[in-house]
């Protein structure tokens, strides 16, 4: 996916099915890591810069740039920089509220088990 095709902006109208099964593929893909996510969310109450976010989310330099390029790369996040610091935006809302809708409701669903060896999180049937 090339930068910025994820965005709102008019583009060509997507007028076969397969187009749209194809676009929301590739909305999942890029949503698939559990890092990026976090991201997402962070950057959901405006924006940020880079050691912000490695203050909150447990990764390596590396790791949070490797993932910040993903976004940025297929139009999800916006950027700018400021002297040393680059600061991430959200500037495709679509995934910041299906990131939000997503999380809610599996957080909203999962039934946690006391804290015993062993224990995992198990979640309710639809």
């Amino acid at each position: 996916m090339s930068k910025r095709s994820m965005q709102t902006t008019p583009a060509a109208p997507v007028t076969e099915p397969d187009q749209v099964f194809e676009l929301a593929a590739e909305v999942f893909r890029v949503m698939s890591a559990p890092m990026r996510l976090k991201i997402i969310s962070h950057l959901c109450d405006g924006e940020r810069n880079v050691s912000y976010l490695l203050s909150k989310i447990d990764t390596t330099q590396p790791n949070m740039s490797q993932h910040l390029t993903t976004l940025y790369q297929a139009g999800v996040l916006g950027k700018r920089r400021e002297g040393v610091q680059i600061y991430y935006r959200i500037v495709d809302d679509r995934v910041a509220a299906l990131c939000r809708a997503v999380c809610t409701q599996i957080a909203t669903e999962a039934t946690y088990q006391p804290a015993e060896e062993g224990a995992a999180v198990s979640h309710r049937a639809a």
